[in-house]
């Protein structure tokens, strides 16, 4: 029980990072999976991987405005889920849709804006993925910020590729995962953060000097 207390955090995120992932199983399974189950589980796999990214990113937002460190450990399983679920999303669409086939493959993804977008963003994501461990931290030094910087990239290409993969021109629900993603990164911008950091100090800090 106490150690349910101390870590019920980072079980709630693995629990519901999985969740999607194991309906998607049992309706596979039990074939509930629609008239077009291909088409369904791309779109589970994809939705499910956008909002791993917006939680992955909300993690240094929300120490910054509200002082939660304790979620500043969450960005790396929420990071690594992300992957994980593009990379089923990419194997679906190659697998299921053009059957491993290479030069359908090849075609499809530079004659569909979508899907090269999707592309690059998981090729960009893949060295993420790899060096999300300590060896790779110390080996590369300053240089593994550098290269975890590109999760800014790797989100507007992930709103790009949601957006283009839509019949609509602006689909709505593609602008409100911009939007967030947008004031997201915003507020990492130095001077948007040193203000809302000031402000969370003055306002909230000397109530709890005395505690």
């Amino acid at each position: 029980m106490n150690w349910f207390k101390k870590n019920w955090l980072w079980v709630t995120v693995h629990t519901l990072a999985l969740l999607p992932l194991s309906f998607l199983i049992i309706d596979t399974a039990s074939g509930n999976l629609s008239v077009n189950p291909i088409q369904k589980m791309t779109h589970i796999t994809g939705e499910t991987a956008i909002r791993l990214l917006v939680l992955s990113l909300a993690c240094t937002p929300l120490n910054i405005i509200f002082g939660w460190r304790q979620v500043i450990p969450l960005r790396k399983p929420l990071g690594m889920y992300t992957f994980m679920y593009a990379a089923l999303h990419f194997l679906i669409f190659i697998g299921l849709d053009y059957g491993f086939d290479a030069g359908l493959v090849w075609e499809a993804t530079f004659e569909k804006q979508f899907a090269l977008v999707g592309f690059l963003a998981l090729a960009l994501m893949t060295p993420l993925a790899l060096t999300s461990n300590r060896w790779s931290m110390r080996r590369l030094g300053k240089n593994w910020k550098r290269l975890h910087q590109l999760v800014y990239l790797i989100s507007i290409l992930a709103v790009l590729h949601f957006l283009l993969s839509r019949k609509l021109a602006l689909d709505p629900e593609a602008l409100i995962y911009g939007g967030i993603i947008l004031t997201l990164l915003a507020i990492r911008v130095p001077p948007i953060r040193k203000k809302i950091t000031a402000y969370r100090r003055t306002r909230y800090e000397p109530y709890h000097k005395g505690d």
